[in-house]
């Protein structure tokens, strides 16, 4: 799945945030770095609260006094953020909470890849609100898409 985390996170957090400076590029990116979790086989590291959380921490304390920069890179643990809530990761205690209910992450496999012919659905559902945040956000417009690509910020 890649779709889902992507189209349904953006939208969710271009209705949530407003932001106009928001990095909508790295929301993007946060909200599929969790995937990286797919080399170990299985929900690791990245489908914790522990690695949003730290992600949050380190892009506070590196932009401290730099407002402009953190709010660009604070796109990164809100995707990462969006991810979790999306996949239903707090279903799973042991991984969600790691450490705090043991070390052993188990031997599930990774919920993106484990739900069958939903994932397909979610996966059509995703690219649904790719295009409709698309179209709401305004980039049919060339000059606010090269904006876009450019910047990752979406036009006023």
């Amino acid at each position: 799945m890649f779709f889902w985390f992507i189209g349904v996170g953006l939208v969710l957090v271009v209705a949530v945030f407003q932001s106009p400076a928001l990095d909508y590029r790295l929301v993007a990116f946060g909200s599929v770095a969790p995937l990286l979790d797919a080399v170990t086989g299985g929900p690791w590291l990245f489908h914790t609260l522990l690695a949003s959380v730290a992600a949050l921490v380190i892009v506070m304390l590196t932009t401290q006094r730099r407002r402009l920069v953190r709010r660009r890179w604070l796109a990164i643990p809100i995707g990462m953020f969006m991810h979790l809530v999306l996949d239903g990761a707090w279903t799973n205690t042991d991984v969600f909470w790691w450490p705090l209910f043991g070390t052993s992450f188990g031997d599930e496999s990774l919920p993106e890849v484990s739900r069958g012919a939903l994932s397909l659905l979610m996966e059509v559902a995703g690219l649904a609100a790719l295009a409709y945040w698309y179209n709401r956000s305004g980039l049919r417009n060339n000059d606010a898409r090269q904006h876009f690509l450019r910047t990752g910020r979406l036009p006023r």
